[in-house]
């Protein structure tokens, strides 16, 4: 499955239909995480939250390197989420030099609350569609991940579309 070397009139209207889609996505989202009673947390933090929430324990050397940012950095923001009471960190039982990064009971809780809010944010939208435009789109989403996955643009940890359809 290759890629299309000159994309055609469709795909650049498709391009920039996603790219409004993912600003709206956005913004329903904000909607979602405003609604979270903690309070939101940055999107820095947020994507910390969610590779903690994917690997369970990961020292600082591998945070680091799964969100593509220097370990002062990261540590920073590992200290802020810690001082919420969102993050905990724990000795190794592997090496005493290194600790894991774990989500604290906290944490998980508000991840569950932010992934519920945003669901139901989304699926208010997706209810004022007609059924036909909702089977299109999971069919157009499973398509683009399908898409994504193939040529290594996949966010490595999201979870699978599902079928309510």
């Amino acid at each position: 499955m290759g890629l299309n070397p000159e994309p055609d009139h469709r795909s650049r209207e498709a391009a920039r239909e996603g790219s409004e889609f993912v600003e709206l996505l956005e913004i329903l989202w904000e909607h979602g995480r405003e609604a979270v009673p903690k309070g939101p947390v940055s999107p820095s933090q947020l994507r910390v939250l969610y590779t903690l929430d994917r690997e369970e324990g990961i020292n600082l050397r591998m945070l680091a390197e799964a969100l593509g940012s220097a370990s002062p950095s990261v540590s920073r923001l590992c200290d802020r989420l810690q001082a919420t009471g969102l993050v905990e960190r724990t000795p190794s039982p592997v090496s005493r030099r290194e600790l894991e990064l774990r989500l604290t009971s906290h944490g998980r809780a508000y991840l569950a609350e932010l992934r519920t809010r945003r669901e139901q944010v989304l699926m208010a939208t997706i209810d004022a569609m007609p059924a036909k435009s909702r089977r299109s789109l999971l069919e157009g989403l499973r398509a683009f991940r399908n898409a994504a996955g193939a040529s290594g643009q996949d966010s490595g940890g999201a979870r699978p579309l599902r079928s309510t359809a």
